[in-house]
């Protein structure tokens, strides 16, 4: 029986995307191109669709191609969740000893949230079960909005694939969650519960969440603007 041919342009990404790994994450189109025995338009069309897949990204500035998101996604499930909440689970910890609220550490996973570790509300009021374990759409959470927010080509593939069920309300709330720099849900997750969200970036890119959520009666709009710059103070100090 022969053997089955490879698809060559699946074997040129592949390449591509080990060589720009094996540059530390970030490689220059002629360098790619060059080790990868490719035209310098072959590969600069190559890195074109993988960009456009969030395979690969290009960042302002700076003429190499980085590993993108939805690859460094892959890579967490792949295995670093529990380095990510081993290297949170201060911050989370220091947060909720100064709120006394459910503090939660939130990754994307595909086209949704995955609770990766949540410290329990202190007050005998809760905002519900720790969800750690748990999945939910990006668009049904503060943590969710972040992704979405500061994502942009996996926001761009959410809202193409779901544009009819989440209406035009939703553009509006991504934008304002872009420019404040932090996601607020007003009972719109669950009626009663307030939360607020920020991202945690490595290396320039947006790689989880850290949200707080509690009873409205406890949190008012303001506190939880108060709380999200607090929340950003502690990450800047990890």
């Amino acid at each position: 029986m022969p053997e089955p041919r490879l698809i060559q342009s699946i074997e040129r990404a592949a390449a591509i995307l080990e060589i720009i790994a094996e540059e530390g994450g970030a490689a220059r189109l002629q360098d790619i191109a060059e080790q990868a025995k490719l035209g310098k338009t072959t590969a600069h069309n190559l890195l074109r669709t993988l960009d456009e897949l969030g395979y690969v990204r290009r960042r302002a500035g700076d003429t190499r191609y980085h590993l993108g998101g939805r690859i460094l996604n892959l890579a967490r499930i792949a295995g670093d969740d529990g380095a990510l909440r081993t290297r949170l689970r201060p911050v989370l910890e220091s947060v909720a000893k100064r709120t006394g609220e459910m503090v939660t550490l939130a990754v994307p996973s595909g086209d949704e949230v995955y609770y990766l570790d949540a410290i329990d509300s202190s007050h005998a009021l809760k905002a519900g079960a720790c969800p750690v374990g748990v999945r939910l759409p990006l668009e049904g959470s503060a943590v969710g909005l972040v992704f979405l927010a500061f994502m942009p080509r996996l926001g761009k593939r959410v809202l193409a694939s779901r544009a009819d069920a989440l209406g035009p309300h939703i553009l509006s709330e991504i934008k304002a969650v872009a420019t404040r720099g932090f996601a607020v849900d007003i009972e719109s997750f669950q009626p009663g519960l307030h939360c607020v969200a920020i991202p945690w970036r490595e290396g320039g890119e947006v790689r989880a969440s850290i949200g707080l959520s509690g009873p409205s009666t406890r949190l008012s709009p303001q506190a939880l603007t108060d709380m999200a710059w607090m929340m950003m103070r502690e990450v800047e100090r990890a």
